[in-house]
C-alpha cells in the first residue's frame, strides 16, 4: 500500500480543529501501542559513535591517549618497520 503523505496533510487541514486535535490523540495511543516503532526510528538516530561501539569498533586496537597529538611518532615507529624493507 502506497501511502500517500501529502494527501493525507491536505485531508487534516480540512478537518475542524476538534477533529485534529483528536487525531493527535489517537496518533499517541497508536505511539504507545507499537512502540518499537519509535525505537526503530531510535535506532536509526544514533550517532557513528553509538554505531561503532554496538558492532565493537570502539576500543578495537590499542594506542596512546594522546594520538592526536604524537600520530606523526607514532605512524613513523610503526610503519618504518613494516615498510622498511623497500
Amino acid at each position: 500500500m502506497l501511502i500517500k503523505f501529502e494527501e493525507i496533510s491536505r485531508d487534516i487541514d480540512t478537518l475542524p480543529e476538534e477533529a485534529q486535535i483528536l487525531l493527535l490523540d489517537f496518533i499517541q495511543l497508536l505511539k504507545k501501542r507499537y512502540p518499537q516503532a519509535e525505537s526503530e526510528n531510535h535506532s536509526q538516530k544514533k550517532s557513528l559513535y553509538e554505531k561503532f561501539d554496538e558492532i565493537g569498533l570502539i576500543g578495537s586496537c590499542s594506542l596512546k591517549e594522546n594520538l592526536s597529538t604524537t600520530y606523526k611518532e607514532a605512524l613513523f615507529n610503526t610503519l618504518n618497520p613494516k615498510y622498511d624493507h623497500r
